[in-house]
């Protein structure tokens, strides 16, 4: 499963700052259970504005993760409540539908 959403930074905070702390956090987070890694995207033509996109083994592994575990990321999360403006977009299945790049098509990974 995906769990996506959009950051915002406030002024005064860059999304360098953001990224670094959100990194560190990160790794800490990917040791639970179904972490399957993160993925933090800037928005085209709003370079203060990210997207993450977290990957689950499932939604039931997603919600037992325990933030509270570590100080490490307590403070960080804490931070970026007042820093950033976050908002969820969705939590979304694995895809169902995919047309992966075509042999010879040049753009094959």
């Amino acid at each position: 499963m995906k769990y996506i959403f959009e950051v915002r930074m406030k002024p005064g905070y860059t999304v360098e700052e953001y990224a670094a702390a959100w990194t560190e956090a990160s790794r800490i987070i990917q040791q639970t259970p179904g972490a399957k890694g993160t993925y933090l995207h800037r928005k085209l033509g709003e370079p203060d504005t990210l997207l993450a996109i977290a990957h689950w083994q499932s939604k039931a592994h997603r919600d037992a993760k325990d933030d509270e575990r570590s100080e490490t990321v307590r403070r960080i999360l804490a931070r970026h409540a007042e820093k950033c403006e976050t908002r969820l977009i969705g939590e979304f299945e694995e895809p169902e539908w995919s047309v992966p790049p075509q042999p010879g098509s040049g753009n094959e990974a």
